[in-house]
């Protein structure tokens, strides 16, 4: 079990790393949304605050590292410069799938990084599905106890499990069994997608069932069935995932209808996140937090600093963008109508 873990896991950082794993004309929509520039905006560029309120905790911009990986040796590597440099920008960091943790002691350092980061938001992950397949309760409250997670998030990944070899596919009956584990777990339980989107209405599901957030987790970066098309031995599976290369709903999209649906839950905007602007335009959507993944995952494997200075940048170009509008908060930058969504402008509402 522990070498297949090792195996699994680091298969999916390399070809993430090095091989084309996005949806096939596939974008998150943000192309969608522009700015209108303020030629006078009015504030000071240095006492724009990026600083907000994530599980209860401040964190010093609206970013977090978004579910990546665990239970290898090069995980450990990764998530610990990940950690360390989370705790110094002060973002949220998620982990990977924590599963392997409780199924083996190999490589329990990927997911124990509470050590490096000691003050951030840290949020543990179990995929759903397994609550189908002897998880419950018992095992959510000792991945949190484990790791120290100030939260634990659900992650749907329907697709990927088809597609990948000896995949979970039973997914039927899941809500009730949500709903237990919000109940009986003493953190926030939040709950994500892998790449295909959460819509408006499964979000609404999720709510009323307990889920205390939505990470959309949106179409438009990674696709998880195109990693498994790589990875997978059975000639039948990796032709059909083929022809669901530009599956899923774009992560403006889902930012959106779940905010139609549910006027104050935090969504976390994930999938397909690349820029500073990015996060500018998917908050003036409705986004709380922005997850970043990939972006950081090539850092990730050089150095701690290496990560920083790709978060720098990401946090300059979302100052940049609140400058170039004349905001300094993020609160401004939420309700702010210098925006224009498919042509139209908020300014003219």
């Amino acid at each position: 079990m522990e070498q297949e873990i090792n195996q699994r896991k680091t298969e999916h950082i390399r070809l993430c790393l090095n091989e084309n794993v996005e949806g096939v004309n596939k974008t998150t929509g943000l192309e969608g949304i522009n700015f209108i520039h303020n030629a006078l905006p009015e504030i000071d560029f240095a006492e724009i605050d990026l600083q907000t309120t994530f599980l209860n905790k401040t964190i010093n911009a609206p970013f977090l590292v978004s579910s990546m990986t665990g239970g290898s040796g090069l995980a450990t590597k990764i998530n610990q410069n990940l950690a360390m440099a989370a705790e110094e920008k002060g973002w949220a960091i998620a982990l990977g799938s924590t599963r392997a943790l409780l199924e083996s002691d190999a490589y329990e350092d990927s997911f124990l990084i509470r050590k490096q980061a000691k003050t951030v938001p840290l949020i543990a992950n179990l995929g759903a599905v397994q609550l189908n397949y002897g998880y419950g309760a018992d095992e959510c409250k000792r991945i949190v106890e484990r790791t120290e997670a100030d939260s634990l998030v659900l992650h749907f990944n329907s697709l990927q499990e088809v597609v990948q070899d000896g995949g979970d596919l039973n997914f039927s009956n899941l809500l009730p069994k949500i709903e237990k584990i919000c109940k009986e777990l003493n953190v926030p339980v939040g709950a994500k997608e892998v790449g295909f989107g959460i819509d408006g209405e499964v979000a609404e599901k999720l709510y009323h069932a307990g889920i205390s957030y939505i990470d959309v987790a949106g179409a438009g970066g990674t696709s998880w069935s195109q990693v498994e098309k790589l990875r997978t031995q059975d000639p039948l599976r990796k032709a059909a995932a083929e022809a669901f290369n530009s599956w899923g709903l774009p992560t403006k999209d889902c930012i959106v209808s779940v905010r139609s649906c549910l006027s104050d839950t935090p969504i976390v905007a994930s999938g397909g996140m690349k820029t500073g602007l990015d996060a500018a335009k998917a908050i003036t959507i409705g986004a709380d937090v922005i997850g970043f993944a990939r972006q950081l995952l090539q850092a990730a494997t050089e150095s701690t600093e290496k990560v920083i200075e790709a978060m720098n940048q990401i946090e300059l170009e979302l100052k940049m963008a609140m400058f170039g509008i004349g905001v300094k908060s993020i609160e401004e930058l939420k309700n702010t109508k210098r925006v224009t969504i498919m042509g139209k402008s908020l300014m003219d509402e």
